[in-house]
């Protein structure tokens, strides 16, 4: 691109020695004859350098071995605001590109590029046509003839605030992808993963190479539809304005295991097309498993407090302490449980030391097995519940303490049998019992009951049935003392 020496333009193969391009008024350059060089139509290779120099997105020009300028393409136009028809054939840049004080030392540190291996790149400041200053970054490397001897320099060079956002661009892709404490996947337009960061990797079970054009479908197990659907919504309308939260479950090599993943995402377009071209979607997630659970916990915990003060005030207002004890039971199954059975002790109540012998059960209350409603007192026969040895709610009163019971991975026909032979509603799976104590004696057994449609009970589940069982106790406890008065 030098025209003092012998190179050759790489895409048209025709030598430029002895000629000097510069900015024509048509196309940008002009060729004039070098001495040993017929006149010929020279236009297609012209235009053709014309158009890579002008196409270029860094500013350019170019200096011969003595430092004259012999090319200077629009973006280096558009900086400085010096046309390439005044720039060109110019000894040096001082006095209009840069100041006469600093003149020295730029134009020394571009040409040392002549006689120095690769490239430099150096920063100062060039003067525009009206008189301003701006800070450009440099690259200047030499420029050889056909006999490999320096035959001038090319420098490019843009205004540093450009070339910083670059940088920062470039670093900030980088470093998303190396040291992010969240995960970043790229998503191309058949929503596959395109890259994928460590962090993302890490969190998906799989390795970052392995992951790379797998659908979705095969990472996830639960939650992909939502995830899916999210992606396609980004692609057509843009990114939403605000995270979202995305349950989702994990193929891993030790089985599945469900996440809650807060989600970002950004469309993105290729900035080299004239229209918005969609490349795919920019997905960043965070884990927020253990921040939602502990959220669901908090508010569970309220829900759970505030029904204990509604049922306590509520059976206040019973008369009949029986009564009371069925209002505590309707309260504490909202949200909790699907069924519930309050049995109490035949014969009266146990004193620890009076566990011996078979424990036989009456059931006191029980909510309707069909159609939802409150619970209803029964049992006035005084009749033992037909409880085998072993029964759920007789090992509570034995060992004076809740105790949890499920049909686990049983089929809908097992689990209904399951239920039968218990004495329970056909529909339950799972079963807590909690024992009723009131003044250091057993009164009996609350039981909760829960359909296939609920997971199975906690040990935070037991806890809370443990509080309801001290109210219905000391209900049923009251109750047995008015009886004894009557």
């Amino acid at each position: 691109m030098i025209a003092s020496s012998e190179p050759t333009c790489g895409t048209c193969g025709r030598s430029l020695q002895g000629v000097q391009v510069s900015a024509s008024r048509r196309s940008g350059t002009t060729d004039e004859l070098g001495p040993d060089e017929p006149e010929r139509d020279n236009s297609d290779g012209s235009d053709l350098l014309a158009a890579l120099l002008d196409g270029m997105d860094a500013a350019l020009c170019a200096f011969d071995a003595d430092g004259v300028v012999t090319h200077w393409n629009r973006e280096a136009e558009r900086i400085l605001g010096w046309s390439a028809d005044e720039a060109v054939g110019r000894r040096g840049l001082a006095g209009w590109a840069v100041r006469s004080a600093d003149a020295e030392e730029v134009e020394s540190r571009l040409l040392s590029a002549m006689h120095a291996p690769g490239r430099q790149v150096h920063e100062f400041a060039l003067l525009t046509k009206d008189g301003g200053r701006v800070l450009v970054r440099t690259q200047s490397a030499a420029v050889r003839g056909t006999d490999g001897k320096p035959a001038g320099v090319y420098c490019a060079f843009s205004e540093v605030h450009a070339q910083i956002d670059l940088e920062r661009s470039i670093a900030l892709s980088e470093a998303l992808f190396e040291d992010a404490s969240w995960g970043v996947v790229l998503v191309d337009v058949d929503l596959r993963p395109a890259v994928v960061n460590a962090h993302a990797a890490k969190a998906l079970g799989t390795g970052r190479t392995s992951v790379l054009g797998r659908p979705l479908g095969d990472l996830l197990s639960q939650g992909v539809e939502e995830l899916e659907s999210a992606l396609q919504h980004v692609l057509a309308e843009g990114a939403p304005p605000a995270p979202a939260e995305v349950w989702v479950g994990v193929r891993l090599p030790e089985g599945e295991r469900r996440r809650c993943w807060r989600s970002g995402f950004v469309r993105l377009a290729s900035p080299l097309a004239e229209e918005p071209v969609p490349l795919g979607v920019g997905w960043l997630f965070q884990d927020v498993t253990e921040a939602k659970q502990s959220e669901q916990e908090a508010s569970l915990l309220r829900f759970r407090t505030q029904q204990l003060h509604r049922a306590s005030r509520a059976a206040a207002e019973c008369e009949d302490p029986a009564e009371a004890a069925t209002v505590h039971l309707d309260f504490a199954l909202a949200g909790f449980a699907d069924h519930a059975l309050i049995d109490r002790v035949s014969g009266g109540a146990l004193v620890d030391t009076q566990t011996e012998g078979p424990i036989r059960l009456v059931r006191v209350a029980a909510t309707p097995s069909g159609a939802p409603g409150p619970s209803k007192l029964s049992g006035h026969a005084g009749l033992p519940a037909r409880y085998a040895e072993g029964h759920p709610a007789l090992q509570c009163v034995e060992r004076v303490g809740a105790l949890r019971a499920s049909a686990r991975a049983a089929s809908p026909e097992e689990a209904r049998l399951w239920a039968q032979a218990r004495q329970w509603p056909p529909d339950a799976v799972h079963a807590l019992c909690a024992v009723l104590r009131s003044r250091g004696r057993t009164l009996g057994v609350v039981t909760f009951l829960r359909g296939a449609g609920r997971s199975a009970f906690e040990r935070s589940d037991a806890m809370y049935a443990e509080d309801v069982a001290v109210r219905i106790a000391a209900s049923l406890d009251l109750a047995g003392l008015s009886d004894e008065t009557v």
